[in-house]
């Protein structure tokens, strides 16, 4: 233990210390920074897949709504050639 205290007592070693730690400082922060980055990306991706999604279950429903109520009415519409 007394030679940590004897190596940062001298001054090349508190230099080396005030610039190693700012720059390990600034190295997280853009790790971090990074990180974030990507988490926004994923949450992106994953709003764009469920607008697409509720999109496609919106035009089912929207199909299913104007479906033909029974079997006669889909004979009437097949003879009409609106299908």
């Amino acid at each position: 233990m007394g030679w940590i205290t004897a190596l940062l007592a001298s001054s090349p070693a508190r230099k080396a210390l005030g610039l190693l730690l700012p720059a390990f400082t600034i190295a997280l922060f853009l790790l971090n920074l990074r990180r974030a980055g990507e988490r926004a990306g994923r949450l992106e991706e994953r709003l764009s897949t469920s607008e697409r999604t509720h999109e496609i279950q919106r035009q089912m429903l929207d199909a299913a709504s104007r479906r033909p109520a029974d079997r006669d009415a889909l004979a009437q519409r097949l003879r009409d050639g609106r299908f």
